[in-house]
């Protein structure tokens, strides 16, 4: 290991969240270039062999976390930190954001034909979506996108690595309904399956007209 790699490690290690790469670059009083390359190679060490963490990569931030085989043992030591369980709502208003982001709760409520206030509001308190500013129309109404914490649930690296969606029978351009939500939803919509979070036995269904978080 090299000095750069052991510097990264022990900064990672020290701040226990995910650090940007500028931040990094700053601290360690190195070149993006090289900085990068290091943290390839601290993967590549800790992959081969097979340690009990990992180099995670979420967009432009690095982060040391457990690997998953031990992802158990870990979580009985720190039982206070549970993972989410997701509804099938939250999934589904999850994977509108995750995909159209940043979008208004209007726009969500118009591809689901129902009042996503609550599922929003449970997203917003389990960190897996925060606010991203207003938009520019009459009412200013508040803009949502996906949280770091949304990458590390469903294992992602970054957006880019979302699967791709089918074709949607909606206009691509559809108008952001700010003052109203439509008669009739779309008449299809996409569920992200996570690899983590369970759905809750009281979930109701997707088309139910009324939801509990």
């Amino acid at each position: 290991m090299t000095e750069l790699e052991a510097g990264l490690e022990a900064v990672l290690f020290a701040a226990g969240d995910a650090v940007p790469v500028e931040r990094l670059v700053a601290a360690l009083e190195t070149s993006r270039e090289a900085l990068l390359d290091a943290a390839a190679a601290l993967e590549n060490l800790y992959d081969f062999e097979n340690r009990g963490i990992m180099l995670l990569r979420l967009e432009d931030k690095f982060q040391l976390c457990s690997r998953p085989l031990y992802a158990e043992a870990a979580r009985r030591v720190t039982e206070s930190r549970k993972p989410p369980s997701l509804t099938a709502a939250a999934l589904e208003v999850l994977t509108i954001v995750a995909y159209r982001q940043p979008v208004t709760r209007a726009f969500i409520d118009q591809l689901r034909g129902v009042d996503s206030g609550g599922t929003v509001a449970g997203l917003l308190e389990k960190g897996l979506i925060e606010e991203a500013g207003r938009l520019d129309v009459p009412g200013r109404p508040m803009l949502f996108r996906t949280t770091e914490a949304f990458l590390r649930t469903f294992g992602l690296s970054g957006l880019e690595e979302l699967p791709a969606l089918p074709a949607l029978e909606e206009n691509e351009q559809m108008e952001i309904a700010v003052d109203e939500v439509p008669d009739q939803p779309p008449s299809e919509i996409i569920t992200l399956t996570p690899p983590q979070p369970s759905v809750g036995e009281d979930a109701l269904p997707p088309d139910a007209p009324q939801e509990t978080e």
